[in-house]
């Protein structure tokens, strides 16, 4: 069965564009929980606009389901300047204090809006290695933000990674345009297939919605989907707890 894992940041959002704790992560976290969520995601980044580390803390507390933080393992510390808000420790330090069940390092950066590309591995192979291997040390589990691309997936097992998430917003591209679908659908399958013969645990993410994840569920091998995004937005229409129910049965549950 694929699990689903529910992405808080858009709840942190909604409570940070005003001067309160409504709405409030954890409360949100155990709705979630309880119609049916498997895991909880969370992508703190150094200007806490959304998920701060603060509510990384407060989430490892209270989980019953696995906590996946997700981050650029670059990121290093930043003071606040919003008041009231800690500063952020840097993304290896926190996941170090927190050691959540799995991590999955993005290379993102702040000037981007969200996460738009996976590792370039040929790149940033010698740089990524190290901090695998002391998260695995940790005893958490380790994923990669990867694109859909067989090579890089091959190099992400050598690197050390237990899993990859692959980068899904070409496919959900394809997907709405009705544009090249089969041919796109068709490089996830074969990175799927080749993170298999790597021995990579598969995961996915970035603009899965109802509509586009039955397809995607159909490839081969994969074990967990982070959703964020569409589901607070389909929260909006029919509950939160409707909303993850309905994500729960387009994954065939």
């Amino acid at each position: 069965m694929i699990a689903l894992s529910v992405n808080l940041n858009k709840i942190a959002l909604i409570r940070n564009s005003r001067d309160t704790t409504n709405p409030s992560v954890t409360a949100h976290a155990t709705m979630c929980i309880e119609a049916g969520a498997d895991g909880i995601t969370v992508h703190p980044r150094p200007d806490q606009r959304h998920i701060r580390a603060s509510d990384c803390f407060e989430l490892a507390d209270m989980l019953t389901v696995e906590f996946n933080i997700e981050g650029n393992p670059m990121a290093g510390p930043r003071r606040s300047e919003r008041p009231g808000v800690d500063d952020y420790p840097g993304f290896m330090e926190l996941v170090r204090a927190i050691r959540p069940a799995q991590c999955t390092l993005v290379p993102d950066g702040d000037q981007q809006l969200t996460s738009d590309h996976g590792f370039d591995l040929r790149r940033d192979g010698d740089a990524v290695a190290p901090l695998v291997q002391e998260l695995k040390a940790l005893g958490i589990r380790t994923s990669l933000f990867m694109d859909p691309d067989p090579q890089q997936i091959r190099l992400a097992a050598q690197v050390g990674a237990d899993r990859v998430e692959l980068y899904t917003e070409s496919y959900a591209r394809a997907f709405n345009s009705g544009t090249d679908l089969e041919a796109v659908f068709g490089q996830f399958v074969r990175a799927a297939e080749a993170a298999a013969e790597a021995g990579l645990g598969l995961n996915a993410g970035h603009d899965l919605d109802l509509h586009n994840l039955p397809r995607f569920a159909t490839v081969p091998g994969l074990l967990e989907v982070s959703i964020g995004h569409a589901l607070t937005v389909d929260a909006i229409r029919m509950g939160l707890a409707n909303s993850v129910r309905a994500y729960q049965a387009a994954l065939g549950k």
